[in-house]
């Protein structure tokens, strides 16, 4: 598994976007019992602390341990350094496995082997993750342009999966029909600058040419957003459920 966000653990827990309680609700119905969720890849905790109010115990799994200091304690949270690919939990362990923006960059066969022998028998397996963001015409314009002509030479292969809505994942389990979430927010200029500043290529794009590709479109989104003190941001959420 790559690690392409240690080093920005700070402005990543502070700007990326998180995961609405109706999301969560559905995800806890599927499961039997909430007795232990094990969420992986968990970042700063944005998923865990929201299925702790849920489960007993959850488990909160990263490879970045800059990623979990910057995570928020819960008492029914614990949060562990491990691979997703190999772990030191307990067979048949859990009800509830989520990934959320991370089974991308995950090996596919080594991390299912994993959700076979830690989940339980009627245990769920949720992978989660948000779509390009939205704004309107004008903004879109600006972002796609940094997205694509600006950074799109420094995005990992595995972005493809993003592109592609998590729908060319593998995903050998009993899979389940779901409904359809977006997560919206209201963002000032400064919020989104953030964000976009979080994007791995952007990172990629900083350490290649000693500088931030956003200071190439900061005019030109600036004006697109003249007259606004916010704007309503659109997060197309990816959503695979299934069960062994």
């Amino acid at each position: 598994m790559k690690d392409n966000f240690s080093g920005h653990s700070d402005s990543y827990s502070k700007f990326r976007p998180g995961y609405r309680s109706e999301l969560i609700s559905y995800l806890v119905s599927l499961t039997k019992r909430q007795q232990c969720a094990w969420d992986c890849g968990t970042g700063n905790g944005q998923l865990a602390v929201k299925l702790a109010a849920y489960f007993d115990e959850v488990y909160a799994t990263d490879l970045s341990e800059n990623q979990l200091r910057n995570a928020t304690p819960k008492n029914n949270i614990q949060y562990r350094t491990e691979q997703a690919e190999k772990t030191s939990f307990d067979a048949s362990q859990f009800d509830l496995i989520t990934v959320a923006q991370a089974i991308h960059w995950f090996d596919f066969d080594a991390f299912y082997a994993e959700v076979r022998r830690t989940l339980r028998e009627d245990g769920v397996l949720a992978i989660v993750g948000y779509a390009l963001l939205q704004v309107d015409e004008s903004t879109d314009k600006v972002i796609q342009k940094l997205y694509s002509d600006i950074v799109g030479p420094y995005w990992d292969p595995e972005r493809k999966y993003i592109e592609d809505l998590y729908k060319t994942i593998p995903f050998p389990f009993h899979e389940e029909k779901t409904p359809v979430f977006h997560d919206e927010y209201q963002w000032t200029l400064e919020q989104l600058m953030g964000y976009l500043e979080t994007w791995s290529a952007v990172k990629h794009y900083m350490r290649d040419r000693g500088e931030n590709p956003i200071t190439l479109i900061s005019e030109t989104l600036k004006q697109s957003w003249e007259g606004f003190d916010t704007k309503t941001v659109t997060f197309p959420i990816m959503l695979r459920v299934g069960r062994l």
